[in-house]
Order: C-alpha cells, then structure tokens, then sequence
C-alpha cells in the first residue's frame, strides 16, 4: 500500500463534490444542464510489461461530462420566454460571436432586438415589410415597430339569399332614402390605398320573378349617377344562372376624395348567392382589405415563426428562430452565463427550423427548467463523502505502518 492510491482518493472526491457543488448551486437556473465527473484507473507500466498482476496507483479524473437530458418546461408570464421542448440549442450571436444555449429567457433590447441577459441577440431568419422571409444565412432577429401598411380593398365576398317571397317595390324611381323604394340592403366598409375607410351600401331591388337589380352608395352618396351597377338573375332552382354568375364579379367604382387612389375599383362577388322561399339573409359579407395598424403584441409558434398582433386585426410575419443541433453536444465547450461555444470534438451545427428533423418544438410563455435532481445529487454527496473518509483512512492506516517500520530496533 502506498500513499498515492488515498492521494488519488481524495482528489476524486474532492472533485466529485465540485461537480456535485456546481450541480446544487445550479439547480434554479434555466436551461442548466447538470455534470458528472468519470474517472478513469491508473496503473503504472514498465517498457517490459507490467506484469501479470499489476497494483494500480489509484484514479484520476478523465473528464467531466454534461447530461444533456430534458428538463421540466414550466409557464411564465413573459411572452418572450421560449422553452426547447426537444432536441437543439438557441443559436446566439455577439457581435458576431456565435454561440448556443437552452436558457430561453429573452427581452427585447432599446433597437428591437431579441436579447439574452448576457446581451447575446437571438438569431434566425428575418422577414421584410411584406412578411417574406429570407431563409439564407441565419441573422439577428429584430422586431419591427413601424405601422403595417394599409392593404386596399379589391373583392367582397357577398353570399344572400334573397326573399322569393316578396314583391316588386311599388315606389318608384330607387331612393336610397326611401325603403319602400328597395327589398333589402347591406353595408360593409371598404379601405382605399391610405388605409381610410368608406361604407359600402349595397341595395337590392326585386324587378321580377327571380330578377333583382343593385344599386350602390358609398359614404351616403350613390355612385355610378345613381344607376344599377349590376342585377342578379336565378332560375327555377333558386341559384344564379350561368349568365349571371359569368358576369361576377359587379364593380362598385368608389370615387376618392382623401389623397388615395381617386377611384377605388371593388368587386362585389356573388357566388352563392341564392334566391329561396325564406327570409333575406347575409350568410357572408367578407372584404379583403383593412386599414395601418400598429404593433400591440407578438408571440413566437412551436415552428419558431415570430408573428406580430396588429391594432387593426391582423397578423404579419415578423421573423423564425432556428435551432442547432450537433452531432456530439458533450463535446461542445462551456462558456458560462448559459452558454456553449462550438469545438471540434462536437463536430459542425446542424441548423433547421423546430420540429424538423430531430430539434424540438418551441413553447412561448415558458422556460426549461434544469434537469438537476436535487434528491440524487444530496444522495451523490452522501457518497462522495464517505469515499473521501475511507481514502483518508487509508492515507491514515498507510501512515501507522510506515511508523511501525520506524520503530523497529
């Protein structure tokens, strides 16, 4: 026995309790991944051979190794808390410094920019005005605060049914401020290319058995002169006939006075539109248009997509995180502050969009807790404790035999 094997002893309790320490200490952050301290034996080799019954010279620490399991995803009151529930890692950028985490507790910086505490700005791919994105190389995603561009009104989708039932107006000529001039009458509203709205009327006068012309106002003013702009004719089943539905969509030229495009061309589309024994309904009246909005609010989907809430009801696409996932993760190096740098045992990033191929999904309004279990981890200290005892035992035995030796006369 010599001193060496207890030396040895201590230092890998020592170490393991440094592990275990770190793990404890850890046991609250984000996205941490827990480590275990491998050892390796030790045995002391002559250039003949060692023999056929070799004494080790104890043990030595071969690496550290992060186990980089699954933590629980628990619910945060932060839109911007993201948890990888999967496989990969945040890919950051500093100035250019690229580098990974699992910690998904973002904010946005003064220039609209994805943040980590560190100040590393989340990456993935950015999309322009129009919300295309640029799915080249990965960059720093920001969030644009400017307006959404208004969208101009091009078609309205109009599905009726109009009353069989009723009979032709006796008042004549069309008022629209009359109602016993017309059977019926719907409104919707209608943006021009600045984003400003304009009521849409549209009135219905039955001319006959299943024939009905349309008149048109907008802003309480009759357009086209104040004549029909189309009519609708059914057959006996009560849908549209060929020629009708051949003519839709009718068009409602909206004279502009607000600075927009002067006159605003909608199309009134019929399709569906039927004539049957019951009570007028509107069944659909949709536009595509809408005015500016601005930015109130975003949220990321499980596909990385970033998707800004708009003041005027819509949605755009503001940009997609992406993943990296690497063929040897415990390879990768440990930077702190939740961060891993790319080395060359954990081989090249493989970069993708979530839930593709093995990276996980995202899920905003949580973080990834860290995977270190406490009740093991107090367990792994009991144990570590009681081997460095017993190896400082053995230093203490080893050191009454030497003094034994000394004290033969």
């Amino acid at each position: 026995m010599s001193f060496q094997q207890g030396l040895s002893g201590l230092s890998a309790s020592s170490k393991t309790l440094e592990v275990i320490g770190n793990n404890v200490a850890n046991a609250n952050t984000v996205g941490f991944k827990q480590s275990q301290a491998v050892f390796s034996d030790v045995y002391a080799a002559s250039l003949t051979g060692s023999g056929n019954s070799p004494i080790g010279i104890g043990t030595r620490l071969a690496e550290v190794v992060q186990q980089f399991t699954q933590g629980n995803v628990t619910a945060s009151n932060n839109p911007l808390d993201v948890a990888i529930n999967g496989g990969g890692f945040f890919r950051m950028s500093n100035d250019g410094a690229v580098s990974y985490s699992r910690n998904g507790q973002f904010q946005l910086d003064r220039s609209g920019f994805i943040v980590n505490a560190e100040g590393a700005r989340l990456t993935g791919y950015v999309a322009d005005s129009r919300g295309i994105l640029s799915t080249g190389a990965p960059a720093d995603i920001n969030i644009r605060t400017s307006d959404l561009p208004p969208e101009v009104t091009e078609t309205v989708d109009a599905m009726l049914n109009l009353d069989s039932r009723q009979d032709v107006p006796l008042t004549t000529p069309f008022a629209m401020d009359d109602p016993t001039t017309y059977n019926n009458a719907t409104s919707v509203s209608v943006y021009d290319s600045l984003g400003n709205a304009h009521v849409l009327q549209t009135f219905y006068v039955k001319t006959g058995a299943g024939t009905w012309d349309i008149y048109a106002a907008a802003d309480e003013s009759l357009i086209n002169g104040g004549a029909t702009i189309g009519s609708l004719a059914f057959g006996t089943d009560g849908a549209l006939t060929a020629a009708s539905q051949a003519a839709l969509p009718i068009m409602a030229n909206i004279p502009v006075t607000t600075g927009a495009t002067p006159l605003l061309a909608v199309g009134l589309d019929y399709s569906g539109t039927t004539q049957f024994g019951a009570s007028f309904a509107v069944n659909k009246l949709d536009q595509d248009g809408y005015t500016s909005g601005r930015l109130s609010g975003f949220g990321i989907a499980p596909d990385g997509t970033v998707m800004g809430r708009y003041t005027n009801g819509q949605s755009a696409v503001l940009g997609q995180v992406v993943l990296a996932a690497f063929a040897n993760p415990n390879g990768l190096q440990p930077l702190g502050g939740n961060l891993w740098a790319e080395t060359a045992d954990s081989g090249s990033p493989m970069v993708g969009l979530p839930t593709s191929g093995n990276l996980g999904a995202l899920q905003s309004n949580a973080v990834e807790d860290s995977n270190v279990d406490l009740t093991a981890e107090l367990v792994n200290m009991i144990t570590a404790q009681r081997n460095y005892q017993a190896n400082a035992q053995t230093i203490k035995t080893q050191d009454q035999v030497m003094q034994t030796l000394v004290n033969l006369r």
